[in-house]
């Protein structure tokens, strides 16, 4: 006769337990509760994990419930009755096996950062249609129209002027007529952008009023800020940048099970995120390339780099990570459009 063990019954009728026995046979929980004698196939049990404290509760199919008080005394009647943990609860009480899983979940989470999430970036962005793209840029723009910027004090004549140059350029670098949609929006926006531009999906270029101003001299550094900011759109680094950072929120929410505002998110992650130093390198050699067709020296960009240098270094540590000034030149970056033919 297998071994038995007393224990509290509740027959999920009542709120009073019964004192009753079980033991296993044939494959079944058998239940005795005075003169009273159920039996549950093994597999339609629900048995407690085993733990270091703590009562041990089994759920029964009817709704009834058997509870042990005397973990110890559970957990012998357990072994001598040949239950075995499952292979989780097995898992969870080996410290070795627990470092494997820790190792192999870190390891995961690493190989989808460096592989996964660039090649689902990817995949992505063939799948996404421009309208979404467009819409997604048009969404960001607004939000920033009724929070930071404001409308253009800069002249008719100015903006016309400014647009019709840079079109010129466009044309001069794309002769097959294959350059990227754009949309060229001058704005004000002293405090919160200073001098700078900046793209989003879809082709929207913001151009502020104080950038025009401090290149006011130097206009063709003005259209080698621009050209930067096409090499953006056409790269679609403002989409590809939004859509890994979603990628990687998706992959966090994975692990710890909250995915809200991910998607309501996306033009506040836009207007908040710096592009990468390699998408920057990108776009500069989109710079200097269209610069070069056009007839302008690139070396034109020193000068605004040495102008942005000399702006008010505590205004610009409070500006908006977005744009082509929040990312300081370095040698390397001057010495690429100072090497220019």
């Amino acid at each position: 006769m297998a071994p038995g063990l007393q224990l509290d019954y509740f027959d999920g009728r009542s709120a009073r337990p019964q004192r009753a026995e079980i033991h296993l046979q044939d494959g079944r929980l058998r239940l005795t509760c005075g003169l009273q004698q159920q039996q549950y196939l093994l597999r339609s049990v629900r048995w407690p994990e085993r733990q270091r404290h703590g009562q041990r509760q089994v759920l029964l199919p009817d709704g009834g419930v058997l509870s042990c008080a005397d973990a110890s005394a559970w957990d012998e009647w357990a072994r001598a009755s040949g239950l075995r943990d499952s292979l989780t609860v097995r898992w969870m009480q080996n410290w070795r096996l627990v470092g494997a899983a820790l190792l192999l979940l870190l390891a995961t989470l690493l190989s989808a950062w460096r592989w996964g999430v660039p090649l689902a970036t990817e995949a992505a962005l063939r799948w996404l249609p421009p309208t979404i793209e467009q819409q997604i840029g048009t969404q960001a723009l607004a939000q920033l129209e009724t929070s930071w910027l404001r409308p253009s004090q800069l002249g008719a004549a100015a903006q016309e002027g400014l647009r019709h140059r840079f079109a010129a350029l466009v044309a001069r670098a794309h002769p097959q007529g294959d350059a990227p949609a754009y949309r060229l929006h001058f704005r004000a926006a002293p405090d919160t952008l200073g001098p700078n531009a900046f793209a989003l999906p879809g082709g929207e270029i913001v151009l502020t009023d104080a950038l025009v101003a401090l290149m006011h001299d130097r206009p063709d550094a003005v259209l080698g800020v621009l050209a930067h900011e096409l090499g953006h759109v056409r790269l679609r680094h403002g989409l590809r940048q939004a859509v890994q950072a979603s990628l990687v929120s998706a992959l966090a929410g994975l692990v710890v099970g909250d995915f809200s505002a991910l998607l309501a998110g996306m033009p506040v992650l836009l207007t908040q995120q710096a592009y990468s130093r390699e998408f920057e390198r990108q776009a500069d050699a989109e710079a200097r390339r269209c610069l070069l067709a056009a007839g302008i020296s690139p070396r034109v960009m020193l000068e605004f780099f040495e102008r942005i240098a000399k702006t008010d270094q505590h205004a610009a540590a409070n500006r908006l990570p977005i744009a082509f000034s929040s990312h300081p030149a370095d040698s390397e970056r001057k010495r690429f459009f100072n090497d220019a033919p």
